[in-house]
């Protein structure tokens, strides 16, 4: 054995040491007591004990966990080519063709790239492009990547120096405590929100560049917001010569399961569209699409190459998951089950459940008490739901909101586990977990 070698791990070696001392800390890990998976198929995950465990949360694995044409896919062309797009190849062509058939809008073109992070960086360099600003606006209660950049949008954690000054956050619609006083009054008072921040953009001398927003807003708890509800702020966006961003990471692909795309179901116009994790069923690829103009004055304004993006492995991966939707109606199966489990989840009852909401395959059941969000009832619910075997996350301001998002290929028979069990768990919760 060399010096720096060591020995293999004894069973039981816990991996939570291993990643603090590998990792460093404050690496974010599910539940309480974290699921050591090792295996997935459709819905479903096991653990290295060979527990099973329902996946209601997991929209990477967009087609289901280890789909066999997505696999075969990335490995037939894994194992012929896999370079960078200085070369020609048909797979970016041939997909890209594929995926802009499903757009409208003009957005024709597109910029494949390796995350959602990078999608959406490119998204705020093309408004940048177009506009001559700097200035942008999110929501407060938003998240759309990693980078420098995107990351300034987030509210997570403040940046080292404070927010930049050519970012403004404008109140994200709310389900607990609606913009304007009323779920009716939400869209003019967004709207209001978004002028208002426009006006201080362009007085502090960055401009207007852009409005980046998820039209489900998923990350904002997937409030009680529908068709025409982005109209007046469309309007203020235009007057003001600014661009709409859409991230399509989360509702994108058919999870509405009434459109192919979020911004659709809302009823709006885009001019930049994002994508990511499930574009590639868990394989790492991301792409933005948009306007000939747009692109034009971004590849003018911009020296932009991405080694991996569009590569041919990448691109055979997406191709496959386009397929597979197609294929085996997963759009259909998302209004037809996600219309079921809706009915089931609408059935539940706790004095603490605020609001049950969903579209598609994407739910929220929204925890509050006296008026005020209940961010610590709900985080019992997803670890006791995870001891039961079926995984949830949780969303919002406060983390108040039961996120359910599970793998297009979900089924009825698994929306019985799921909300059965959620039902159990509920009536054994008092009021003041």
């Amino acid at each position: 054995m060399t010096p720096n070698s060591r020995a293999p791990d004894a069973p039981g070696t816990d991996l939570m040491a291993r990643r603090a001392r590998l990792l460093g800390p404050n690496v974010p890990t599910f539940y309480d007591d974290p699921v050591h998976v090792v295996r997935g198929e459709g819905v479903w995950l096991w653990d290295a004990a060979g527990r099973r465990y329902l996946d209601c949360y997991n929209n990477v694995p967009h087609v289901g966990h280890c789909h066999p044409k997505v696999v075969e896919a990335i490995a037939r062309q894994a194992g012929l080519l896999n370079t960078h797009t200085r070369y020609l190849h048909e797979g970016i062509l041939e997909y890209g063709e594929r995926l802009v058939a499903r757009l409208g809008h003009d957005l024709q073109q597109i910029i494949m790239v390796c995350t959602g992070s990078e999608a959406n960086d490119i998204a705020l360099r093309m408004a940048q492009a177009v506009t001559g600003h700097t200035g942008v606006i999110a929501t407060d209660n938003t998240y759309h990547g990693n980078t420098a950049a995107v990351s300034h949008l987030s509210t997570r954690r403040p940046p080292i120096g404070g927010y930049p000054s050519h970012v403004r956050r404008v109140p994200a619609p709310d389900g607990l405590l609606p913009l304007g006083g009323s779920v009716q009054a939400q869209p003019v008072a967004f709207a209001a929100n978004v002028s208002r921040a426009i006006e201080e953009l362009q007085a502090a001398g960055h401009g207007f560049a852009g409005l980046m927003l998820c039209p489900v807003f998923a990350n904002e708890g997937m409030p009680d917001v529908g068709p025409g509800f982005l109209a007046p702020t469309v309007e203020v966006v235009r007057r003001a010569g600014g661009l709409i961003l859409c991230d399509e990471v989360q509702p994108g692909f058919g999870r509405t399961g009434s459109h192919f795309w979020g911004h659709e179901w809302l009823g709006f116009a885009p001019d930049v569209v994002t994508m990511g994790k499930p574009i590639g069923n868990g394989h790492p690829v991301a792409a933005v699409v948009t306007r000939p103009d747009v692109m034009a004055a971004f590849r003018t304004a911009f020296g932009y190459f991405n080694t991996f993006g569009g590569n041919p492995v990448s691109c055979a991966a997406a191709l496959a998951v386009l397929e597979v939707i197609e294929e085996e109606g997963l759009v259909q199966n998302a209004h037809d089950v996600g219309a079921y489990t809706l009915r089931l989840m609408k059935g539940l009852r706790h004095p603490l459940i605020h609001d049950v909401r969903g579209l598609g395959l994407f739910f929220a059941v929204e925890f509050a008490q006296g008026g005020r969000a209940a961010p610590e009832f709900c985080g019992q619910v997803v670890e006791r739901m995870r001891q039961r075997g079926v995984l949830l996350g949780r969303v919002g301001r406060q983390q108040h909101i039961l996120k359910l998002r599970p793998p297009m290929p979900f089924s009825r028979e698994n929306a019985d586990l799921a909300i059965g069990t959620l039902a159990e768990v509920l009536a054994e919760m008092d009021v003041h977990v």
